[in-house]
């Protein structure tokens, strides 16, 4: 049995639409998992451990901060710039500030450029795997433990990478609950008095 004409647009115009939602709904996670595969877009890698091997020749790592729109925290890196071996594990600190009378809860997203670098760079442990909790007057120093692949030096592209860039974007999240809970008690304590 075939179908008319006007069925079997309609029916080809739906199978389109259809196609075009499953590739809008499955593109964010499937670039998400390329980019952490590849290191495409400065996505980094992550490790329990530092490095097994240090080479002699050294790769300046910069450090960048910024902030989401409406982030009312403080936000900078304490050191601008340090030096280190390729594979030698490297610390550095970031220090926020919550200037407001109440509790704010971030968290950061990162990068690494230039994006060819970005799969070699290999934390260790990031104040950005975690959500972050400033009080009121808070601040706070936050850690990041990375080392540089040594294989960064047998990359085609990489290899010509001398200094590589970290940067995080601070940005407002909720509160989790139980301290959510916890403002909002001492707000109905002060409505009450």
């Amino acid at each position: 049995m075939a179908m008319d004409p006007k069925t079997k647009t309609v029916t080809r115009l739906v199978g389109v639409v259809a196609l075009m939602g499953g590739l809008a709904w499955a593109s964010v996670p499937f670039y998400d998992w390329f980019c952490r595969v590849t290191g495409f877009g400065g996505v980094t890698n992550t490790a329990d451990a530092g490095s097994d091997e240090i080479l002699d020749q050294t790769i300046k790592v910069r450090f960048d901060a910024s902030k989401a729109r409406g982030m009312p925290w403080e936000f900078k890196p304490v050191a601008r710039e340090i030096e280190l071996r390729i594979g030698e594990n490297g610390l550095a600190f970031y220090e926020a500030y919550n200037p407001t009378d109440r509790p704010i809860a971030g968290q950061a997203s990162y990068n690494v450029t230039p994006y060819e670098a970005g799969n070699f760079f290999v934390k260790v442990d990031c104040f950005c795997f975690t959500e972050q909790v400033l009080e009121p007057g808070e601040r706070v120093q936050m850690p990041v433990s990375f080392y540089v692949d040594p294989e960064i030096v047998t990359d085609r592209d990489a290899k010509y990478a001398h200094t590589i860039t970290l940067s995080y974007t601070f940005y407002e999240i909720d509160l989790p609950e139980a301290q959510a809970a916890l403002v909002q008690t001492d707000k109905n304590d002060k409505n009450v008095n």
